[in-house]
């Protein structure tokens, strides 16, 4: 993208309109739309009959999962079934075949597609004792609705997600046919037509697999759950109270919002739906007191990206995780709790030295909200994320706690008269819910393909091999090579997608190691997310820089710079899992006071300020404290102190010498 273009096209989003002005809520949606595939819908009367009608399928499909989670039983792949039709008849109303079809309705092409995908999509809920009776032994009439099929959910998924991973799944399905054609180790015996399309629609390693399952349980409910948080006006407490804690202290506004995007990224679960939400309100704020708008744009996608890694609503990845590791929720949870508090006090830390550097203050106390009557207030709409947390550590599966949470959430909002959902609200949450949820249930159908094929022809243990072989079998190597391929997944898919392709292809070569399963996946998770502020395709990044009429790719690159604890510090729980809260007390809580150190060290290092301005000589020192701190161990440890005790005492001292000649500091 041209820089220049770039910013001017993204100037528009705060021109002036006829009277004056444009609202917060029209930025949003335009930002969305332009950067967010999943959010380019059509647009429509909500009061039409068109509208009224797609309100109403949203509606009976969250009400749907509400009776299932909570009083409902019915088999897998029934579920999974009527799951993934609501999806494709919801997309094929809301998404066109063709940009230029944005302002239309619906047209013969889109019902006869809602059609097909009904027919398809319910298939499988009316034959599948029929099948089973047949020992799973697929008929004609089984193989045609298979090929039907397919074909719907791949045009679902290039509507709803882009080109990239449908073609990405096709590109495996070829793999799979054409196998015996394909020279070295990657070649296979090939498979049929027949069998391809009974793995992947008739069996429950494809398109109805196990990712598909995690978006019809839990994904789908956790998604409903940040819908009705929302409507019960969550993200102004968490913006209130933020501005309470930390508005008044040096470029607050920037602490607000690395603080109010990591709490609402974790409800969210999308990067860039949280910074054009949360960075209409944060990025001008920091502007105002300073901050150019490039580091105000980067601030904002860094801790918005952070939020989907950050317990205990983490991204949607992380609940499949728990299932392809056969492991509590709960588990990940803990694991992933002191990578994501580095995180996010290496950006905090990072956006105070930065305010120090350039002398920027606070918003003054009297322009900002006081936490007593925020608490007062809204206080109580923290319970539905408590009941949460409480549910989840004691053991309850996120099914039953997503739908709990629901429940308490509008309890709670009864509570105070300001704050009580009302029936329109009520049926808004359940709508938003289900068109929310439409992005990450499409993804997981079409990454079936992928799975699914892995699983057929062993391409998994294949691909792994051959990324061994790459490294020659040193695990640093395969590290960076996990890294990349990560990251370049990220550039084109959603996160879910890129976790679960680079878990299937990429995290075997890691096992392989000796790594252990749960810190392979989660390095392979963490990267799939940090790809959302890693240029040259940073898609936080880009919508921060839209909201701040910044470059885009100045703030990609700035973003990449902020989180850059977040590209280390995965590869320091490879070596050392106490970061992950594996192995005793006591390593553990070592572990996480002298990385607590380090990546204080690491923001120092990157911003190239401590007490004073560092000289390059300090900067270098600065980084190897780092690197010893964050990695455990009694040498590096004592490395890490004493370099940093050194640098410390070097800018004490030169600092009392400029006082001294009265230079200012």
């Amino acid at each position: 993208m041209d820089d220049n273009q770039g910013k001017s096209n993204d100037k528009k989003l705060t021109t002036s309109s006829a009277d004056g002005s444009v609202s917060e809520e029209a930025v949003v949606q335009e930002l969305l739309k332009k950067y967010d595939k999943e959010s380019q819908v059509r647009n429509f009367d909500s009061k039409s009959k068109l509208g009224l009608l797609i309100s109403a399928i949203a509606i009976s499909f969250s009400l749907f999962h509400l009776w299932v989670a909570g009083f409902g039983t019915i088999e897998a792949i029934k579920l999974r079934s009527i799951h993934l039709t609501f999806v494709m008849v919801l997309i094929f109303l809301l998404y066109p075949a063709r940009k230029k079809g944005m302002k239309g309705k619906p047209g013969i092409l889109d019902w006869a597609m809602i059609v097909l995908s009904i027919v398809a999509g319910l298939y499988m809920v009316f034959a599948n004792e029929q099948l089973a009776m047949r020992g799973g032994l697929p008929i004609t009439r089984d193989y045609i609705m298979g090929a039907l099929g397919i074909f719907v959910v791949f045009e679902a998924g290039r509507r709803a997600l882009g080109k990239e991973l449908p073609i990405l799944g096709l590109i495996f399905l070829i793999y799979a046919y054409l196998g015996q054609h394909i020279p070295g180790s990657f070649g296979h015996s090939g498979f049929s037509l027949k069998r391809i399309i009974a793995h992947m629609y008739v069996g429950s390693e494809g398109i109805f697999g196990v990712a598909l399952g995690v978006s019809a349980t839990f994904i789908f409910l956790f998604i409903l759950f940040g819908a009705f948080l929302g409507e019960t006006g969550m993200a102004k407490l968490i913006n209130d109270s933020s501005m309470a804690l930390a508005g008044t202290s040096p470029g607050g506004p920037a602490k607000v919002s690395v603080v109010a995007s990591g709490i609402m990224g974790t409800i969210s679960g999308s990067a860039v739906a949280n910074v054009a939400t949360t960075g209409a309100f944060t990025i001008p704020l920091m502007k105002g007191i300073g901050y150019k708008p490039h580091f105000a744009a980067a601030v904002e996608a860094v801790a918005s990206t952070g939020g989907q890694f950050m317990p205990p609503i983490m991204g949607a990845a992380a609940f499949i995780m728990a299932e392809f590791l056969n492991i509590p929720y709960k588990d990940i949870m803990i694991a992933a709790l002191i990578p994501a508090f580095l995180y996010y006090l290496a950006v905090f830390t990072m956006v105070h030295l930065e305010a120090r550097k350039t002398g920027l203050e606070g918003v003054p106390r009297d322009k900002l909200p006081v936490m007593k009557i925020v608490l007062k207030e809204r206080g109580h709409l923290i319970l539905p994320l408590i009941a949460i947390v409480y549910l989840l550590v004691k053991g309850v599966t996120p099914t039953y706690a997503a739908f709990y949470g629901i429940m308490v959430a509008v309890g709670a909002s009864f509570l105070r008269k300001s704050t009580r959902m009302s029936w329109r609200g009520f049926l808004m949450a359940l709508e938003m819910g289900a068109k929310g949820s439409i992005g990450v249930a499409i993804a997981t159908a079409v990454v079936g393909f992928i799975v699914g094929v892995s699983s057929l022809t062993s391409l998994g243990i294949t691909l792994g091999d051959n990324i061994l072989a790459l490294a020659h079998g040193y695990l640093f190597p395969t590290l960076i090579l996990t890294m990349i391929t990560a990251i370049i997944l990220g550039m084109g898919m959603p996160t879910t997608a890129v976790y679960i392709v680079g878990a299937t292809i990429a995290a075997p070569a890691l096992l392989k190691l000796g790594v252990t399963p749960l810190a392979a996946h989660l390095f392979v998770f963490y990267f799939g997310n940090i790809s959302n502020v890693t240029p040259p395709v940073a898609l936080a990044a880009f919508t921060g820089a839209g909201i701040a009429g910044a470059s885009p790719s100045k703030v990609g690159w700035t973003a990449a710079r902020l989180a850059a604890a977040g590209f280390l510090i995965p590869y320091i729980w490879i070596y050392s899992p106490a970061l992950i809260a594996q192995g005793s007390l006591g390593e553990i809580l070592l572990a996480l006071v002298t990385a607590t150190v380090g990546v204080v060290s690491l923001a120092c290092a990157v911003q190239g300020y401590m007490i004073i301005n560092t000289n390059i000589f300090q900067r270098l020192l600065l980084f190897i404290a780092a690197f010893g701190l964050i990695k455990p161990g009694l040498f590096t440890d004592t490395l890490g102190i004493s370099v940093l005790v050194i640098v410390f005492l070097w800018q004490s001292y030169t600092r009392k010498s400029l006082k001294t000649e009265g230079v200012s500091v």
